[in-house]
């Protein structure tokens, strides 16, 4: 591989570390975004579980905001409890809003990577068929010819190979975002209908 790499030269190393950030990437946000992390299973139950109980405490809702980005959204419910419902569902939208802007994080740079690797496999392209035409020029040199059309080939296939699993990566990593918020936003909306219909309960008739 060293060898292949050597002799196709300077047009493969834009493309090697393409490759490298896109695996990076891919590492970190297949860590990043696992389920657990980002919606507990049973963290909507628990906090109803003590709301019911009456142990909601400022301490209990900053712990809770800690706790997952689902707990994020749920304690801004909880700090609004107060407030009329549209300024706690506000509260709850905006803290939604911050945490996929969280969750999305570094995807643009993947997905641009699946979108320039080809052109650069392009420019290496282009590269191997002006060293192709070169030793045209120069009198029929067929080992010019050869490390020519050994560059075109490479690097269009490096190209594919880098951006293939960027762009895989990147489009299953925003659906996989766009299904946890909307679930975050279901959880937040149950806890709201709690909150506020036990208010509604309270209040003198």
């Amino acid at each position: 591989m060293f060898a292949i790499v050597q002799a196709i030269g300077w047009p493969i190393w834009p493309l090697i570390i393409a490759s490298i950030v896109a695996l990076a990437l891919i590492i970190e946000r297949g860590v990043a975004l696992r389920r657990d992390r980002i919606l507990p299973a049973a963290l909507l139950k628990d906090v109803l579980a003590l709301h019911s109980r009456r142990q909601i405490t400022p301490e209990v809702v900053v712990r809770l905001e800690a706790n997952s980005p689902l707990g994020r959204v749920l304690a801004a419910g909880l700090r609004n409890v107060r407030a009329p419902r549209a300024i706690a569902g506000a509260a709850v939208a905006n803290a939604g809003g911050h945490v996929a802007h969280d969750l999305s994080r570094y995807l643009s740079l993947l997905g641009s990577i699946g979108s320039i690797a080809p052109l650069l496999g392009l420019l290496g392209t282009v590269i191997g068929m002006i060293e192709i035409f070169a030793s045209q020029q120069a009198g029929s040199n067929p080992q010019q010819l050869a490390h020519g059309i050994s560059i075109a080939l490479y690097c269009t296939a490096f190209g594919i190979i880098v951006a293939v699993p960027a762009v895989m990566f990147y489009r299953h990593y925003k659906s996989r975002i766009e299904e946890y918020l909307v679930a975050m936003e279901d959880q937040a909306q149950q806890l709201l209908e709690v909150l506020f219909a036990d208010r509604y309960d309270a209040a003198p008739k």
